[in-house]
């Protein structure tokens, strides 16, 4: 009787998923997530995201269980845990959906050798993206295809290409589990701190293959009709909140471009703003993974070799805990910071003005942002934050000229006009009229007492813009 092995990662869903749908034809399947923290390298699931991960397999097994089988828990190293497994259960085949980080590209070819040597089939998909990274490839009449640096050039390739739609259906029946075989469950995998930190994440989020769908169908019901106007405004809910569900794997780029598709057809019927702006998004995570896959550094250096001296300040411990702690007193960045702690998510355009208040008026590396991020988003993935954070720092592809700083006074004028976001995030300016909420030290005197609790700024936004304008210059 054969068995195969279904290896989940990233990609904790029934509907769309390859290495499943090439798996469950087997006359036993064995469904198993491995939890090994030191296949990733040096970078380790952070906090927010072992609780997303936690909440997330308990969904899946559920779901696995309707179908008649169910998730198989295991820890310790995966090369080892694979071979007891197939001793366990006599198993001749493995199947995966490839991941694309640097280390997890090395550790998956020697797996896959390993296993090769003794006679196991081995069966790897694409799940998590539109297209593997080395497919689009630009033209170069002198030599061999070369990787694109510029997201419009790549993503115009993508369009000619053709996006894809869903390739496989979600099984409502799947082989069962061998008799006997022991799993662990999601508490045994030490994914949960002990202080419960995470209340306000959870008070937001519905991690899973359900919440996702649930979210995506809300999405492209009510706000992408706006979304063009509203994405960049945080006191609303413009923004689809799909990308700790993609990260994860409990929805798939495939889906949601098909769904997106359905959408526009009907707009087209019925009248109605377009989802373009917001299929776009999706080509710029392609895009990220098509950067981290060709240039495996840029996690932790700047793509941009003329960057590598850059001047920044040696000594910072204390600046870097006032941003991480939104104590800042700049209003819309101290707004984001608590955002991202109490929720484990950041609005994408603050997520851009924090990030430019750190690099530039700060001048603080852009590699310490990017570990805080990683460490406290929901959504972190390798790929998105390290593009994102070398896009605001001016060192990577598409790179902001040096002379575009964020200025968090006039970008919160401009996309919070009311001060709504920030009266959330902050409620020690609560008190403050709208004209003087992004700039409370602008208020006259009669007025400051009502944010006494609040810190004054700690830098002057124009002296340290003009500061970074020196140094980027010099570089």
């Amino acid at each position: 009787m054969s068995t195969t092995i279904l290896w989940l990662r990233q990609d904790l869903r029934l509907t769309d998923n390859p290495a499943l749908e090439a798996a469950r034809h087997s006359k036993r399947l064995v469904p198993v997530y491995i939890h090994d923290p030191a296949l990733n390298g040096r970078w380790p699931a952070g906090a927010a995201s072992n609780w997303w991960l936690h909440q997330s397999l308990m969904a899946l097994d559920r779901d696995l269980r309707q179908a008649g089988s169910g998730l198989v828990l295991r820890t310790g190293p995966t090369a080892e845990v694979l071979k007891e497994l197939i001793e366990t259960c006599n198993a001749t085949r493995v199947c995966w959906n490839r991941r694309y980080e640097p280390s997890l590209i090395h550790a998956d070819r020697k797996i896959k050798s390993a296993l090769q040597a003794t006679g196991i089939k081995v069966h790897s998909c694409n799940a998590n993206l539109l297209f593997e990274p080395w497919d689009i490839r630009r033209d170069v009449k002198t030599d061999a295809p070369a990787p694109y640096k510029v997201f419009t050039a790549y993503w115009r390739a993508c369009l000619k290409r053709g996006l894809p739609g869903v390739e496989h259906a979600r099984p409502t029946k799947l082989p069962g589990l061998p008799k006997g075989i022991t799993r662990l469950h999601p508490k045994d995998l030490g994914l949960l701190p002990r202080i419960r930190w995470y209340e306000g994440i959870q008070q937001h989020w519905q991690p899973g293959e359900r919440g996702a769908l649930a979210r995506l169908e809300q999405f492209l019901g009510d706000s992408v009709v706006d979304y063009t106007a509203s994405r960049d405004r945080p006191a609303v809910p413009g923004t689809s909140g799909l990308s700790p569900h993609l990260h994860f794997g409990e929805i798939g780029p495939r889906q949601i471009i098909q769904a997106a598709k359905w959408r526009q057809q009907d707009t087209a019927a019925h009248g109605g703003g377009s989802p373009e702006a917001f299929v776009r998004q999706i080509g710029w995570r392609e895009f990220a993974h098509h950067l981290l896959f060709h240039f495996p550094r840029t996690d932790r250096e700047p793509l941009n070799n003329r960057f590598k001296g850059f001047p920044w300040r040696k000594k910072y411990t204390d600046d870097l805990n006032a941003w991480q702690q939104g104590r800042t007193g700049i209003p819309l960045v101290d707004a984001g910071m608590r955002e991202l702690w109490h929720t484990g998510w950041m609005h994408n355009r603050v997520r851009m003005i924090t990030a430019s208040f750190l690099t530039k008026n700060l001048m603080i590396p852009w590699q310490e942002g990017a570990a805080w991020f990683w460490d406290t988003l929901v959504d972190a993935d390798l790929a998105n934050n390290s593009m994102g954070w070398q896009w605001v720092a001016g060192c990577g592809a598409d790179a902001a000229p040096y002379f575009r700083i964020f200025n968090p006074v006039l970008q919160g004028e401009k996309f919070d006009p009311e001060g709504d976001y920030v009266r959330r995030w902050v409620p020690e300016l609560d008190g403050l009229p709208a004209r003087h909420i992004h700039k409370p030290w602008s208020a006259p005197p009669s007025l400051q007492g009502d944010c006494a609790d609040y810190p004054p700024p700690m830098l002057d936004l124009k002296t340290s813009r003009e500061r970074a304008l020196a140094a980027y210059r010099q570089s």
